[in-house]
């Protein structure tokens, strides 16, 4: 009975060790003077150090959608961290509140580098993460911000924008796009109409950008958020979930990931 019970315990023992656990926290950081609450998701299971990836959330702030992505993103091997670009932790419930935060970063080019980059060093220290292997994502204004962040030659290995703002006062030059660029948009996204998409296309192929770009057909702006027919409904907005194209920008994430960084899971 002692030996079986040594063997079973072995077995639990043995069992515990091989499984992941995403483990999730909120963490704090500043910005000249302003507090940002940004959450950090990693696989305790995971050992040594692994890339790291910065999640910039959509105009409606740090909530439980970016939160969510940062967990998935550690499922597959990484670090990721959920950031706050509007200070405090500051989320919207009304459109009117979300173009007002968004607003008050994208026009200000300077301090939306600035907590960018707050965040970045903030996952760079992490104990978890490899600090010269950093990447971006970001979903509609967080996409904008991504991208923005690429064009400025941000030391990231790769940068990923899901239905995210396309146009730019800063637009890519030549030799100064560090970033392997993926962008994921919808077809009827009215944010994103041809002759947007067609101009960052041209950017990009003047700038000479690493870059790859995918229309899904049909898909509406905010595409990838289970939550986005509800919303778009309580405030007519164009907003609607596509679950096909969901799956395939994430597929395609991904891949630019592994291309980036090497196979993780």
């Amino acid at each position: 009975m002692y030996k079986l019970a040594l063997m079973l315990a072995a077995l639990c023992l043995g069992s515990t060790a091989v499984q992941a656990k995403v483990v999730g926290k909120e963490v704090s950081y500043s910005d000249n003077g302003v507090t940002l609450k940004g959450y950090l998701a990693y696989d305790d299971a995971v050992k040594g150090k692994r890339p790291g990836i910065l999640v910039v959330h959509e105009w409606w702030g740090q909530n439980a959608y970016a939160r969510k992505r940062a967990r998935m993103l550690a499922g597959l091997g990484y670090t990721a961290l959920a950031v706050d670009m509007y200070g405090d932790g500051k989320t919207a419930d009304h459109p009117d509140d979300a173009g007002k935060f968004a607003s008050a970063v994208s026009s200000n080019m300077p301090l939306e580098k600035s907590r960018f980059e707050a965040a970045k060093t903030l996952l760079e220290a992490d104990k978890t993460v490899d600090p010269g292997q950093i990447a971006a994502i970001g979903y509609c204004f967080g996409g904008g911000v991504v991208l923005n962040m690429a064009r400025m030659g941000e030391d990231l290995k790769a940068v990923a924008s899901f239905h995210g703002a396309l146009p730019t006062t800063t637009p890519a030059k030549p030799g100064e796009v560090k970033a392997k660029v993926a962008v994921f948009t919808g077809a009827d996204d009215p944010f994103a109409p041809p002759n947007v998409v067609h101009a960052f296309e041209e950017e990009m192929k003047k700038a000479k950008v690493d870059y790859t770009l995918k229309v899904y057909p049909g898909a509406k702006h905010s595409f990838t958020n289970p939550d986005a027919d509800k919303l778009g409904k309580q405030f007519n907005l164009p907003l609607a979930y596509n679950a096909a194209a969901d799956k395939d920008s994430w597929s395609q994430l991904r891949v630019l990931l592994a291309s980036a960084f090497g196979s993780r899971k």
